[in-house]
């Protein structure tokens, strides 16, 4: 099922114009694209990393201008510089491996600027990675907002370097 327009917007309401570049892992539908877009973030400053290419497809013909790589997450270093303000993600991270959780949050972090933001949503009770996870890469967690108008509801988390 894709995200309620409240989860959406809860999500983009930690970027805007002033973000800078923002990448969006796993955008699928589009609905947190279109959020994120209407938070001010210009389209040119947002670039999509989905591997369904059906998805991709529809996200190119939906929002012109948005740079789209038909890729994994995790390929993001090898595609973008180290510029980012602030990772998106809608990925199921809960329902991965958990050394792929890693990689994938570790490559956030290579392709962002020392103050970026990785923000995160999970239907889980928990963070989608351990305190020993978060430890081996450095960082801290918060909670942001628990959007209720979601089905299920949903837990938005900050991660950021626990260094700035």
């Amino acid at each position: 099922m894709p995200s309620s327009k409240a989860l959406a917007a809860a999500m983009a309401s930690h970027v805007g114009a002033d973000t800078g570049p923002v990448v969006e892992f796993g955008p699928g539908t589009g609905i947190i694209t279109k959020a994120i877009l209407a938070h001010g973030v210009a389209p040119e400053n947002l670039t999509l990393f989905e591997m369904n290419p059906s998805f991709a497809a529809n996200l190119h013909d939906r929002f012109a201008g948005v740079k789209i790589h038909v890729s994994g997450a995790q390929e993001a270093p090898d595609l973008m510089p180290a510029t980012v303000g602030a990772v998106v993600s809608g990925l199921p991270l809960l329902s991965m491996p958990s050394w792929l959780r890693r990689d994938i949050v570790a490559a956030a972090f290579k392709i962002m600027r020392p103050e970026g933001v990785f923000i995160q949503f999970t239907y889980g009770q928990k963070m989608p990675l351990s305190a020993e996870g978060l430890d081996a890469l450095g960082l801290q967690a918060t909670k942001a907002q628990k959007v209720w108008r979601n089905l299920p509801p949903a837990q938005v988390y900050l991660l950021r370097r626990a260094d700035v």
